[in-house]
């Protein structure tokens, strides 16, 4: 007789991704935060609850990024089979965290060099849970890697096209670390690390001074933050006679639509590599890596 699928629950859009590829049917993956929800600032709901103590295995990101729900998952770890994902990566590839010491910047999917490391923390604690299906794990896992190999040389290939003059990458809030450490971009954002910092007018009026001195003319907003910060940039920079245009909408701390491709971890990636470099002076594939992506460039 066929086992049930584990009952599977994930915070982040990324990690329930990941647990789907590695898992395939022999797990039921529900994903607590969908397209455009920003993890910084959730806090579990009533279902939330309900659904994690049902579950064979809940998965959560770790690393400070669901900031409002560490005491909960502190407390259901004594209780359930409970997983904080990127706490099993080695702290010397993490960067450290602008407002706080002993913090790092959890955005580590923004790089699938990193994110190849927390698709094995799931595999992990798959086999974990489910030891009997480890051969079948272990497959999923080196084949949804090897597209995420087909991702790296992709976005290597296209993001050094940018000229190395426009290689600045302007948003909404600093999730974009790890990209401009791997693929060689600066970047700079508006707030910190973390949605839940201030940003002051004078990190706005620096920002646009820079903007307009150095003859930056692409700012990118964010699917789960404000554009209104964004949109202040681009009149500043106005009144000092620049013109800054939005390069496009950039996934930051969630997926796009589920059943899209850009609501799969490729997806989203394969939208930001080639939204950051079409938009910032680089020839790119009309619809991305594979001719998935749901609008041209």
């Amino acid at each position: 007789m066929a086992q049930e699928p584990m009952k599977v629950v994930a915070t982040t859009g990324m990690i329930a991704d990941a647990a789907r590829q590695v898992g395939g049917d022999q797990v039921k993956v529900k994903g607590l935060m969908g397209p455009g929800v920003d993890p910084h600032a959730y806090r579990q709901t009533r279902s939330d609850i309900v659904a994690m103590t049902r579950a064979d295995l809940v998965l959560w990101h770790g690393l400070y990024l669901e900031a409002q729900m560490e005491d909960f998952f502190h407390d259901l770890e004594r209780k359930r089979n409970v997983v904080a994902v990127a706490d099993g990566l080695p702290r010397d590839v993490l960067r450290g965290h602008d407002s706080y010491a002993d913090k790092f910047d959890p955005h580590v999917w923004m790089t699938p060099v990193l994110w190849k490391q927390m698709v094995r923390q799931v595999q992990k604690a798959l086999t974990d849970t489910r030891p009997e299906s480890a051969e079948f794990f272990a497959a999923n896992a080196d084949a949804h890697l090897a597209d995420l190999d087909r991702l790296i040389a992709y976005g290597t290939e296209t993001l050094a096209s940018v000229p190395v003059s426009n290689k600045v990458l302007v948003t909404a809030h600093d999730a974009f670390g790890y990209f401009g450490r791997d693929f060689g971009f600066e970047v700079l954002g508006i707030q910190g690390i973390s949605t839940q910092s201030e940003a002051g007018l004078n990190r706005i009026s620096e920002l646009v001074d820079m903007l307009a001195d150095r003859k930056i003319s692409a700012v990118f907003v964010e699917s789960s933050v404000s554009d209104r910060s964004i949109r202040a940039l681009i009149e500043g920079a106005a009144s000092k006679g620049h013109e800054v245009k939005i390069g496009g909408e950039l996934f930051s701390d969630a997926m796009g639509a589920d059943g899209t491709y850009e609501g799969t971890y490729l997806g989203m990636l394969d939208h930001n590599m080639t939204t950051i470099a079409g938009a910032l002076g680089a020839e790119v594939p009309e619809r991305g890596m594979d001719g998935k992506l749901s609008a041209g460039f």
